[in-house]
């Protein structure tokens, strides 16, 4: 059997795809998740595939439906709104962690980070910004040292990117281009009251572009997903 399973994806590395393609836009909220066609996609069986969305539907990115099936999640306007108060509480603490415990060495993550969105905004890669524009408050969460932290943004920033295709304008920057460099450079300063200010500023700028409209796919074209 393990040999069966030799160099098969793992539920975990399926499940992270399946993240990132949530974080790049790629997946849409309402998504029908087929565990036929994802089992054929994968190159594994439909068991593991009920186990990875057992895995995203603790994470809140996907919903089971009895006899109708699993979905990437949608969530509610209510629930946006909601995220964003939760991440309001939660992002200033990071910063303050950040500052009170980033070395050298994490700094110099911080603008690697920085270096790979501003290539990727050269190159007009939209699906490496959104993705980059979320893996920067994850970097800042894992660099704060708090494992329960790190684990909550870990499932914010996915369920942030939804929302974000739900209610946003489909060219509508992930962040604005400049609000990471200033909070990396008020951290830098270890100037706890700018970099606080920046990032509710920064939270409060993606929330207010949200529209009440939402554009859903019935189905997922896992070829184009995987490719």
């Amino acid at each position: 059997m393990q040999n069966m399973e030799a160099g098969k994806p793992t539920i975990e590395s399926i499940a992270e795809r399946i993240n990132n393609a949530v974080m790049e836009h790629r997946l849409a909220p309402g998504s029908k998740l087929s565990e036929t066609r994802m089992a054929a996609a994968f190159n594994v069986s439909r068991t593991k595939i009920r186990q990875v969305l057992a895995v995203l539907g603790k994470k809140g990115l996907v919903e089971v439906y009895p006899n109708r099936g699993a979905f990437i999640a949608s969530p509610t306007v209510q629930e946006a709104q909601e995220l964003f108060a939760t991440r309001r509480l939660l992002e200033p603490e990071i910063i303050r962690n950040v500052i009170a415990r980033s070395q050298k060495a994490d700094l110099k993550r911080l603008h690697e980070h920085l270096d790979k969105e501003k290539i990727a905004r050269q190159q007009k890669n939209r699906r490496a910004i959104i993705r980059l524009s979320g893996d920067f408050h994850l970097l800042l969460a894992r660099i704060s040292g708090n494992r329960y932290v790190e684990s909550m943004m870990g499932e914010l920033c996915p369920l942030t990117c939804l929302i974000i295709a739900m209610y946003d304008l489909p060219q509508t920057p992930a962040c604005p281009e400049d609000d990471h460099d200033r909070i990396v450079a008020a951290i830098e300063r270890r100037d706890e009251k700018a970099a606080i200010e920046l990032m509710l500023h920064h939270l409060e700028h993606i929330e207010s572009a949200l529209h009440l409209t939402s554009n859903h796919r019935d189905d997922v074209d896992w070829d184009q997903i995987l490719g």
